[in-house]
């Protein structure tokens, strides 16, 4: 897999006009996972154990996510199917389909719960104050009210790992691969915590760099393409970040910003290689991986107590000349000599 060395990585953080800090991870670390490591211990020197799994909505970047737990844990000697039991759930975009998900998760008593996703989480928890929950792919856990601004679990049963990805290098970003922008077109859930959280954010930091927020909420999957085509005279770029059911809904949001020349900017490298222009964010599998890691401990025997609340945030930067162009936009030779191009990178391999 690729990764940035440290030359690489100041390199781009001076493309941005970013600190080398500004692209670091920031406290409390969590380190990517070296996926290359070997298993600790054999399944059969490791008891038998069971693990529920539920994410909010089935798409690339959450099994991607989902794919790095199952291959950690397996390289901690829990391999799925031999001393490990997996029962993978997905609401489908359903709030109520993950209301009931939880309640059979909790009938079920499984040695650990990880859920993937914001609404998942915080139906996880309302279900259960005993059973440990790991939680990821939660972009603002204090606002989820599943931690609290010490980095203290609300409840004694959770922990987890966030991806609270700094604002200021996303925007920066935004102004170095697009200066004439001032509108930024906003696509969100407003059922999804993080992301009204992230929309109250850059209502407050974008007037200060001259620009403004259009923001378009839209509930359902199928109502990610209206949306969209509302920002048409009113957007000059689209900026999203981790919201689930735009994620879920990709390929329609592609598709108008394409008839609309519009870039759209994410965070994460799957939405890149399904349409997006480019992403300064956080690498999903590794993601998983960190997360696996902390599941392992609690599979291990130690308290979830005991396993404290992480943040993960080291930035990765992937780009798409190819989607680019479709969007209107030709991007600085320079930005694709320290950046991941997606189309010359073979995609992993997720198992379905």
């Amino acid at each position: 897999m690729l990764s940035f060395t440290h030359g690489q990585l100041s390199a781009i953080c001076a493309l941005l006009g970013l600190s080398l800090a500004a692209c670091s991870p920031q406290k409390p670390p969590a380190q990517a996972a070296d996926t290359s490591s070997k298993p600790s211990a054999t399944a059969s020197q490791k008891p038998n154990k069971t693990i529920a799994i539920s994410a909010i909505v089935a798409h690339p970047s959450l099994d991607a996510i989902r794919q790095g737990i199952l291959d950690e844990l397996a390289a901690e000697g829990y391999i799925k199917g031999q001393n490990l039991t997996v029962n993978f759930q997905s609401a489908q975009g359903n709030t109520a389909t993950a209301g009931q998900i939880s309640k059979q998760f909790v009938a079920d008593k499984p040695d650990a719960i990880v859920a993937i996703s914001t609404p998942t989480a915080q139906s996880l928890a309302a279900a259960t104050k005993e059973i440990p929950i790991v939680y990821t792919a939660v972009s603002d856990p204090v606002a989820a009210k599943l931690i609290t601004q010490q980095n203290t679990p609300t409840q004694p049963n959770i922990t987890g790992l966030s991806s609270q990805l700094p604002l200021a290098p996303q925007l920066d970003f935004i102004q170095k691969i697009m200066p004439s922008a001032k509108s930024i077109g906003y696509v969100f859930s407003a059922g999804e915590m993080n992301s009204v959280a992230l929309r109250d954010k850059l209502n407050i930091a974008l007037p200060k760099r001259g620009m403004n927020l259009v923001d378009i909420p839209a509930n359902r999957p199928t109502d990610i393409a209206m949306a969209t085509n509302s920002l048409s005279g009113k957007a000059q770029l689209i900026y999203t970040s981790m919201d689930n059911n735009v994620a879920s809904a990709f390929e329609s949001m592609v598709q108008s910003a394409n008839a609309l020349k519009l870039p759209i900017i994410a965070s994460d490298e799957f939405s890149v290689r399904r349409g997006a222009t480019a992403a300064l964010g956080v690498n999903d599998y590794d993601f998983g991986r960190t997360t696996g890691k902390m599941v392992g401990k609690i599979l291990d025997g130690t308290p979830v107590t005991q396993v404290k609340p992480e943040v993960m945030n080291q930035l990765t930067l992937y780009v798409s000349p190819k989607h680019a162009q479709a969007q209107g936009l030709t991007l600085n030779p320079e930005l694709l000599k320290g950046a991941i191009n997606v189309d010359t990178t073979p995609e992993r391999k997720i198992d379905k």
